[in-house]
């Protein structure tokens, strides 16, 4: 019997943990998506401490979606209780796991000496929830994963990771486990990232799923449509006027490179005066520099920047590593722009920051992204006068900005175009969410899209049936298993005109903005195979080296006897 438990993001936005099991021929196997750590309230924070519903030694492997605390941050709590097994993601993604995981034990394990030395916890000796030996003994098991392929994990499991734009290696998982010959595929959308955004490909759509587990941040609401450069400008002009600061707290992974380009493209144009950008945070260094080496991730325009050196690399730009330089910034009088994490002020660096600027009034708190519940970065959005900090009461008497049009989630007008190109999946899950926003979404689903959709509770597990057994046991139980037909005639929607485009490095070819669907691999039988499953273009473009071997022959052969037109692109010969 297939089970999918929600262990995690179960009407919170936070602790992502979804167990997928199943029975094979000699065992049951057991695979977990994401091992994000809870954050945000008290009571959710305390979770972390919570024994683990299951013996972590009986989960066979992890996938992860992406590289955030709140998918990955757990992974060393779960390997000190006696999980061993692989754990699969992107290249980028682990390369983000393994910094996210050491500067979380680093930073809990300061906060514990703070916490020790300054008596602001009500526990007589504060520990870790985990060490920086414990983050170190997660990193041999990594396992990196191409997208687009196709992996054999386990007896009876498949495992395909595809673009999901939301930070450096993101993606969505399609899992399709087998039970006694019977195939189910569960897509686990991950944090879905936006359309025509800067730095980041745009996340691809999911051709269909039996199950789809869906992220719902923010499904009741619909970001600014404002400009990010004309707010960005606004807040930095007028601060810097006043003789004051701008304080970013952002995510290390993401956001802060997102602003750095905005920043870079401000002072290009010229409609803010120089000032210094301090990016100060360790890993957020780190981050940029890896956006260099994973070129795979970022779409065309932003390559061609990194190239050309005009986006991260400026004198303007000021990276800090070390604690002392961190510290400069402290009795600075000069107007600046300081960049740090985290992203919802929960800790890091910029709480130092926050408490040196947000007593003077002339200072801007500008905050560039979702708040969780219950977090500073929150309670400066609702407006409250006092923030504690490391202990201490600290008087907010700067500005505080929200600009939401900077969000690195899908909001829902965005989402569900993505969703109608779905085959409509029998089932969908929505997580990673707050209760009335979840609520909304399920709404706007079901009266919009017509799914079947199922906020699930924390710790619920649900029956994944086949959906040949589920159609029948539903629709017609007395006449046992029938043909039936997915797609009404309603929801079926007219093929589209655009093209294919497929070969590698295809999607760094300016066309590939207008394609249906972008195949960035080498050719072969196996991907001209999913071309036909998946899109429904007649017109098909391959972008290769004019070379004719076996495997360029058997794709070309098996797209034209599939109906489809194949038009050669040949590279240019260097």
């Amino acid at each position: 019997m297939a089970l999918i438990t929600f262990l995690g993001a179960a009407q919170t936005t936070t602790g992502s943990k979804h167990l997928l099991s199943w029975q094979g021929e000699k065992r049951e196997h057991r695979l977990m998506i994401d091992c994000g750590m809870f954050q945000g309230l008290r009571e959710l924070r305390r979770k972390n401490w919570d024994p683990f519903p299951i013996s972590p030694d009986i989960i066979d492997a992890i996938l992860l979606t992406h590289g955030h605390l709140d998918h990955v941050g757990y992974l060393p709590k779960l390997v000190r209780e006696g999980f061993d097994g692989p754990i699969y993601g992107t290249s980028a993604t682990l390369d983000i796991a393994e910094l996210i995981l050491r500067d979380s034990a680093h930073i809990q394990m300061e906060d514990a000496r703070l916490a020790k030395k300054f008596g602001f916890s009500r526990h007589e000796n504060p520990e870790p929830l985990y060490n920086e030996d414990d983050a170190e003994k997660v990193l041999p098991l990594f396992k990196p994963l191409e997208y687009f392929r196709s992996y054999g994990l386990l007896e009876g499991c498949t495992a395909r990771f595809h673009h999901a734009g939301h930070i450096l290696g993101s993606s969505f998982i399609e899992v399709t486990v087998e039970e006694g010959d019977h195939p189910i595929r569960v897509v686990f959308s991950g944090d879905v990232g936006r359309f025509n955004q800067p730095i980041l490909r745009d996340p691809e759509p999911p051709t269909g799923a039996d199950y789809f587990i869906l992220e719902g941040t923010y499904g009741d609401r619909v970001h600014d449509t404002a400009n990010p450069l004309t707010e960005i400008a606004d807040v930095v002009n007028r601060t810097v006027e006043r003789g004051g600061s701008v304080v970013i707290p952002a995510f290390a992974v993401g956001r802060s490179q997102q602003l750095l380009y905005f920043f870079s493209q401000l002072l290009d144009e010229r409609r803010i005066q120089p000032v210094d950008i301090f990016l100060d945070s360790p890993m957020a260094v780190k981050v940029t520099e890896m956006s260099w080496r994973h070129k795979e991730e970022l779409d065309l325009q932003t390559l061609l920047g990194v190239n050309e050196g005009k986006i991260f690399r400026r004198p303007e730009i000021h990276m800090l590593q070390t604690r002392e330089e961190s510290q400069t910034l402290n009795d600075r009088k000069k107007p600046c722009i300081i960049v740090s994490a985290s992203g919802m002020a929960s800790a890091g660096r910029v709480l130092h920051h926050l408490s040196r600027r947000l007593p003077d009034a002339k200072n801007t708190v500008l905050l560039v992204g979702y708040q969780g519940e219950g977090t500073r970065g929150r309670r400066l959005l609702e407006g409250e006068k006092e923030i504690k900090i490391h202990g201490q009461m600290v008087n907010v008497k700067a500005e505080i900005v929200n600009m939401s049009s900077l969000s690195a989630h899908a909001d829902y007008t965005e989402m569900l175009p993505w969703m109608r190109r779905m085959v409509p999946p029998t089932r969908t899950f929505l997580v990673h969410g707050e209760p009335e926003g979840l609520a909304a979404w399920k709404t706007r689903i079901e009266k919009e899209l017509n799914w079947d959709v199922t906020i699930p509770d924390l710790g619920e597990s649900v029956e994944l049936l086949p959906v040949a057994k589920r159609i029948t046991r539903h629709v017609r139980p007395e006449r046992g298993v029938r043909d039936v037909e997915r797609v009404t005639p309603e929801q079926k929607v007219a093929a589209p005109s655009l093209a294919v485009l497929a070969g590698p490095g295809a999607s760094l070819l300016p066309i590939a903005l207008g394609a249906e669907k972008v195949y960035d691999e080498p050719p072969g039988a196996e991907l001209a195979m999913r071309i036909l499953a998946e899109t429904s273009s007649t017109q098909i473009i391959y972008f290769g080296d004019g070379t004719a071997n076996g495997e360029t022959k058997a794709f070309l052969e098996t797209l034209s006897k599939g109906g489809r037109r194949v038009w050669v692109l040949a590279a240019p010969r260097q």
